[in-house]
């Protein structure tokens, strides 16, 4: 059993409340991540680069970041959501589109708000000394169905160590300013939508960006 499911309030990027903020973008630029931080050198927007390597400095010594996924193209957007639904709709025949929605923006956001597609989001990991993954409970991107909800950042059985090391990434990165999806513990992000509704901030700093 979890601590967190649908029924219990949490702010999904479905919710009408996320579309209705503005956005004003700033035009900064998507900047490559250091390897040190990731080594794929993900895409992210400049001041969200910045506000990683502030949250890196966070971290204890022998524990860094690692970034698996920053900026993410329309596309490639679009076809996650659309693959995710079609599972969603064999699970679940009797939902209509609206809820569909719902049940699919605990994982992958509407093409509409994605912060990935912003530049503003990261997935990323703990990993130790040796570079090798730290326990967070689940694997990255570990549906709410594949994990039975171990995915939700405060889920209920975790054990103490990937409990303690959520702690330790949310002290890290909330820190520095991002906000974490609470379905996915491996999601932060910055001067996006969901970043401006959850810090009452006036406006979005960050639309969604071609590369």
């Amino acid at each position: 059993m979890t601590t967190q499911t649908l029924a219990e309030p949490a702010v999904l990027l479905a919710d009408p409340r996320v579309a209705a903020v503005p956005v004003v973008d700033d035009g900064e630029p998507l900047v490559r991540l250091p390897r040190r931080l990731s080594p794929t050198r993900e895409p992210v927007r400049r001041t969200l680069a910045e506000r990683l390597e502030a949250a890196a400095r966070r971290l204890p010594a022998g524990i860094g970041l690692r970034v698996v996924e920053g900026h993410r193209s329309l596309a490639d957007q679009a076809a996650i959501v659309a693959a995710y639904t079609a599972d969603l709709q064999v699970l679940h025949p009797e939902a209509d589109a609206a809820r569909l929605r719902v049940l699919s923006s605990r994982f992958v956001a509407p093409l509409e708000v994605a912060p990935h597609v912003a530049g503003a989001a990261v997935d990323l990991t703990l990993v130790d000394a040796c570079g090798d993954d730290l326990d967070l409970g689940t694997p990255i991107d570990a549906t709410p169905e594949q994990s039975d909800g171990r995915c939700w950042t405060a889920a209920d059985g975790i054990g103490p160590d990937a409990r303690a090391h959520r702690d330790l990434m949310a002290h890290a990165l909330g820190g520095a300013g991002l906000v974490n999806y609470p379905s996915e513990w491996w999601h932060w992000s910055y001067g996006d939508r969901y970043w401006a509704l959850l810090t009452a901030a006036p406006h979005a700093l960050y639309g969604p960006v071609a590369r």
